[in-house]
Parts: C-alpha cells; sequence; structure tokens
C-alpha cells in the first residue's frame, strides 16, 4: 500500500484552499510580542459599560489596590488572637 494515496483520501481542506497561492506571510513577525507577555481580560458588558477605556479599568485597580494595602490583614476565623 502507498501511503500518499491514503493521504490524499484523508485531506479534509477544502480545494479552495490553495496554500501555494499564499504570500507575504512572516514567520515570527509576532514573537517579540509574545515573548513579552500579554494581559487580556474579557469584561462582563455592565463593567465595560462603567469602564470604557483601559486607562478607566487601571485607574480604578490601582485605586482598588491602594485601599487595599490600608486596610489591615484579615484574620482567618477560629484564628488565634
Amino acid at each position: 500500500m502507498k501511503k500518499d494515496a491514503d493521504n490524499e483520501m484523508d485531506d479534509e481542506l477544502r480545494p479552495e484552499y490553495d496554500f501555494s497561492q499564499l504570500v507575504g506571510g512572516v514567520r515570527g513577525k509576532y514573537v517579540e510580542r509574545y515573548r513579552a507577555g500579554t494581559n487580556l481580560v474579557l469584561l462582563d458588558p455592565d463593567v465595560a459599560q462603567a469602564f470604557p477605556t483601559e486607562d478607566a479599568v487601571n485607574e480604578a485597580l490601582r485605586l482598588l489596590m491602594q485601599i487595599a494595602q490600608r486596610q489591615p490583614a484579615n484574620n482567618p476565623v477560629g484564628a488565634d488572637e
């Protein structure tokens, strides 16, 4: 049995996907951005409405961090005092 003939029958790509016609692709085009890291967070619609820009979200989170740092640490229930 020829393996090439079997693989042709198993090909699930549609005939209109002709990758030989693709030009201009650059390998690793976004590798530096990937290595730098990106944090994406999907906001629920009601939150996105209250904080429509990334600056608004960052400002609110920074304020929350400041408030949290000012609060005394909470002791767990039943912890020795």
